[in-house]
């Protein structure tokens, strides 16, 4: 028999938290957007503005339900590990509305915060609801950052060693903050071991841990072919390595993914800059690209946010509808056949 994991409320409080503070991150974003503005003008902004077309948003739109179907199996999986069941179509619809609030909000998550909300209300628990999400989403972005490090290594050891000591640099600011915490507060260490029991007892399937993979790279696979087609929308030359492409592409969606954006950017278009610099393309053209991006990432969640939404609402109008047709009549029949009595039987049928 299969233990299930406990609820610990850790990660919810965490979650709330960072809804508390959505205004911190977001300053950094303007910041960065401020000042590339200042070394760079608004035409890298307009340039990738005026990149955009039919073909590319609806490629973009295709790549993006991909994407958004593999994420929202990765939520039904870990879902599941937790004891708590998620339809896989519940997920789909979800997934598309906190993706649209996360590029509209500051910060980048409050969308996954009202998705885990959303779903706490249908299973009557918010805070076993909110630490599945947090346990998802950081499953997905660890398998992001695995493979985009083995994938730049792979492809060319310039981009990642230029790029270890910035993520270096993340991971020790992380670090040394979770030891302050973890040192000054008894209850945090504690509250941190569970976490990481019940998170280990809860992923230990192999089955499991293959399936969160396989969707994670799927998502990963979408988001950075989105950002090759921006790439190649904003004019990158069509003989640069198609690998070079990829690594630049995982680099920027490595900063998307930080929360400390106006709903994605800043961090994108500052390290987009950084990054095809470093690989001799200009900073001008990294800067277009992550905006074209940006808005192509917009765009391409508002037809499955609106389409799910629709959904919601015709499923819950049928069902009061059902219940208010079903409800009086179901209510009144046991009077109806007191008052009336029971129908006549049939009276035989006479054989011929």
């Amino acid at each position: 028999m299969t233990r299930r994991p406990r609820a610990v409320p850790g990660f919810a409080a965490a979650t709330r938290s960072v809804a508390r503070s959505r205004w911190t991150g977001p300053a950094v974003g303007v910041v960065v957007l401020v000042a590339l503005l200042a070394a760079l003008g608004a035409e890298p902004f307009l340039r990738g503005l005026r990149s955009l077309t039919p073909s590319v948003a609806l490629a973009a739109v295709a790549l993006t339900a991909l994407a958004t179907g593999a994420a929202a199996w990765r939520w039904v999986v870990v879902s599941r590990r937790f004891g708590i069941e998620l339809p896989w179509g519940a997920a789909f619809g979800l997934y598309y509305r906190s993706q649209l609030l996360n590029t509209i909000l500051p910060g980048g998550v409050l969308g996954d915060v009202g998705r885990a909300v959303d779903h706490g209300r249908r299973i009557a628990g918010v805070g076993p609801a909110a630490r599945v999400v947090v346990v998802e989403r950081m499953l997905g972005q660890l398998v992001q950052v695995i493979a985009t490090l083995a994938i730049l290594g792979l492809i060319d050891a310039r981009y990642a060693v230029g790029f270890a000591p910035v993520l270096g640099a993340v991971l020790g600011i992380v670090a040394g903050f979770l030891a302050l915490a973890a040192a000054a507060s008894g209850r945090f260490r504690r509250r941190t071991r569970r976490e990481l029991r019940g998170i280990v007892a809860a992923l230990r399937s192999s089955s499991a841990a293959l399936q969160i993979v396989t969707a994670s790279l799927l998502v990963v696979g979408c988001h950075a072919s989105t950002f090759v087609l921006a790439a190649g929308a904003v004019g990158m030359n069509a003989a640069t390595p198609p690998g070079q492409l990829l690594a630049l592409a995982l680099v920027v969606l490595l900063a998307a993914a930080l929360p400390i954006s106006i709903g994605g950017w800043g961090p994108r278009e500052g390290v987009a800059a950084w990054a095809f610099a470093l690989a001799g393309y200009g900073a001008g053209t990294g800067v277009a690209a992550a905006t074209l991006f940006g808005v192509l990432a917009f765009i391409s969640v508002i037809p499955g946010a609106v389409a799910a939404q629709a959904a919601a609402l015709i499923i819950r109008r049928s069902h009061r509808e059902r219940t208010s047709l079903r409800g009086p009549e179901l209510r009144d029949l046991p009077g109806r056949v007191h008052r009336h009595g029971a129908p006549a039987a049939a009276p035989p049928l006479e054989r011929g």
